[in-house]
């Protein structure tokens, strides 16, 4: 995902990018691209599954201390930590990706037919966008799982619950950026053009306006991504979470591991801790140094060559 939006933008634009830019953008590809590949692989990488608390040499135990058998130690339920923590990259994947479907599609959609049509239809979808700011993400999201499965949420469940409150508060951003894009591009004489030879508006819509409406929508989605994986996480770690026999989860794993860390046993809680925090931390790089990269006016200028003293000329 990370490299098909960098594929995007042309390579001088990295090279001349500042120092803090470069850092930035690649901190948060190297990030994002081992949150992909450990997601991806999962299934290969991990040790054990999410679920098992047993092999052939009998039951794993409850807080075990890291070992050659468990690097990371085991949870005080007696599962991996490692394959835990592995497992829970996939979940956090599958969140981004479902906050994607129902939030991107509708938002754009609706953006694109405001702006173009505007008229009363543009006034109420207006007002009904800045009246979706006022649900905060993480409490729609416990009424939604409360709702969906008591509150003990199976992996669709949780994933469902925490992708629509997700997407309840994106389809707005989504919807004004498109609008925006879209009032500015109909008014542009190859859209006049069209009108002229008699193309319609539905086609005008979405093969003139429409390209040219979303090029900077993957750049807000990045940003937006770490927000999805925080909300995951939240509902975990107040309990409303998915299952541990359903899917590994950050949030559910940093919940029991609380108690843990007054114990001293600290293994249990820094691996799914690190995991939020690396991901959110290269999302929100990558959105960021996307975003300076295809903005003009905060890429870094080539310096002027510097003009000659005065009094340079040659004396008669």
């Amino acid at each position: 995902m990370a490299l098909v939006l960098v594929r995007r933008l042309p390579l001088p634009r990295l090279r001349t990018g500042a120092g803090v830019q470069r850092a930035m953008l690649l901190t948060g590809l190297i990030l994002t691209g081992l949150f992909v590949l450990t997601a991806l692989l999962g299934p290969f990488l991990a040790p054990h599954g999410y679920a098992q608390l047993r092999d052939a040499n009998g039951l794993f135990g409850s807080q075990q201390h890291p070992s050659g058998a468990h690097p990371l130690g085991t949870t005080i339920a007696g599962y991996d930590v490692l394959s835990r923590t592995v497992w829970g990259a996939r979940t956090a994947l599958l969140i981004i990706v479902a906050a994607l479907l129902l939030s991107v599609v509708p938002g754009t959609v609706l953006g694109l037919v405001s702006g173009y049509l505007g008229g009363k239809l543009d006034r109420l979808l207006v007002g009904l966008a800045d009246a979706l700011y006022a649900f905060p993400p993480l409490l729609l999201a416990i009424v939604m799982s409360i709702v969906i499965s008591g509150g003990q949420s199976s992996l669709v469940g949780g994933l469902g619950a925490a992708a629509c409150s997700v997407a309840v508060s994106f389809v707005p951003q989504y919807f004004r950026v498109v609008r925006a894009e879209v009032i500015r591009v109909k008014a542009e004489p190859f859209v006049d053009a069209a009108r002229v030879i008699g193309t319609g508006p539905w086609r005008i819509m979405t093969r003139h306006v429409l390209r040219n409406s979303v090029r900077t929508l993957p750049l807000i989605f990045t940003i937006n991504a770490s927000e999805a994986i925080l909300t995951l996480a939240g509902l975990g770690f107040l309990g409303f979470g998915i299952e541990p026999n359903s899917a590994a989860e950050w949030g559910y794993d940093l919940n029991r591991a609380v108690e843990d860390v007054t114990s001293g046993i600290w293994w249990t809680a820094i691996p799914p801790g690190l995991g939020i925090v690396l991901t959110v931390l290269g999302t929100t790089l990558l959105g960021e140094g996307l975003t300076d990269l295809a903005d003009p006016r905060l890429r870094r200028r080539t310096a002027a060559p510097a003009l000659p003293p005065d009094g340079g000329g040659d004396d008669d």
